[in-house]
């Protein structure tokens, strides 16, 4: 049996600055288990491009093997896509960053693709500071093969089957702080006024923007003693800043009480609004924020929110001094500029 998504829609649909609606930017119909937490993440990129008016040509979505490597299908059918084996989205994502640095690159991962057999890949991705939005959709399991215990689950934790988890966990916010990521949030799919702006402002980071999601998984994680289940992340979030993400171009009006503000201005211009829910937090310390994710963590609470921000880093084009115009677009005397050149180039390491 096949399916095929509608395509029917209301004629006076909200169009974009491009003209466009929601719905060119949304994918092939779900596959999916019904009321994954994947499917949300999917939603809330939707959104996020729809309304900052992305051009879907100008996006590259890359992934590795899992559920979460399957959503990239379910949303922007217009843009590129390249899906790896697995856990080496990060090396293929570099490639393809290195020859077309005008494109926006969004890399979906899971726990496993990213924490099991890609971590050697995620770490050095992390360190380089590739352009790029990282996004992990966090279950603690493996769901694609009937969910075994993921690296990310916590110690103590028990599977469907009983099974108790008897290793510490890999924290990839922590990981991602420690190896220079230049932006790094952690949401909950399930929380949708969050996750929008913290994808709104990672597509606006310029540098490596990283995002860790609680997604639950409802067919081999959802049960009462799962610390990744809907019930369990729900009771115990604690925020570490409520986000508004503001266009350059236009202003919005933030929906939260006026308390204590943070204004953070990025590359492009555009501002990330920030309401600090601790007054000692300080999203430019990136020591802080591993300190406050420990912290959290040892009272039973995930810490959500913009853990840490560097507005004006660099990013690996700008360490390497790579060439600004992408690679197909190069002539034949800049790719092959003769033996001169190349003599002064190999003079130049004696």
């Amino acid at each position: 049996m096949s399916f095929q998504k509608s395509k029917f829609h209301h004629p006076r649909l909200p169009l974009n600055e491009l003209g466009l609606s929601y719905r060119d930017y949304e994918g092939s119909l779900s596959t999916l288990c019904a009321g994954c937490g994947h499917d949300a993440i999917s939603a809330a990129v939707i959104q996020a491009c729809h309304e900052l008016s992305i051009p879907p040509h100008r996006v590259a979505k890359m992934s590795g093997i899992g559920c979460s490597s399957k959503a990239p299908n379910y949303f922007m059918n217009r843009a590129h896509g390249f899906n790896t084996v697995h856990g080496r989205m990060p090396s293929v994502t570099t490639g393809a960053n290195m020859a077309n640095r005008e494109l926006i690159y969004i890399g979906m991962s899971g726990d496993g693709d990213t924490a099991s057999i890609g971590l050697g890949q995620f770490a050095h991705v992390v360190r380089r500071r590739l352009n790029m939005l990282y996004m992990v959709a966090n279950n603690g399991v493996y769901g694609l093969t009937k969910g075994q215990t993921a690296a990310t689950a916590d110690l103590g934790s028990h599977s469907k089957s009983g099974e108790t988890n008897l290793f510490a966990d890999i924290d990839l916010c922590v990981m991602a702080l420690q190896l220079g990521a230049s932006m790094v949030g952690r949401s909950f799919s399930g929380d949708k006024k969050q996750l929008v702006p913290l994808i709104k402002a990672a597509l606006s980071h310029r540098g490596f923007a990283f995002l860790d999601i609680i997604s639950p998984c409802v067919t081999f994680n959802n049960h009462a003693t799962s610390t990744r289940s809907y019930d369990y992340v729900h009771e115990h979030i604690k925020a570490a800043g409520v986000v508004d993400f503001v266009p350059a171009r236009t202003e919005i009006v933030s929906k939260f009480d006026n308390q204590k503000l943070e204004d953070i201005c990025l590359h492009d211009g555009s501002i990330l609004r920030i309401r600090r829910t601790d007054d000692d937090y300080d999203t430019h310390d990136s020591r802080k924020a591993v300190a406050a994710i420990e912290e959290h963590k040892a009272k039973g609470e995930i810490l959500t929110g913009l853990l840490y921000i560097d507005p004006t880093p660099q990013e690996y084009h700008e360490m390497a001094g790579t060439s600004a115009t992408p690679l197909s677009r190069l002539s034949q005397e800049d790719l092959c500029p003769g033996s001169r050149v190349l003599a002064n180039i190999n003079a130049s390491f004696r």
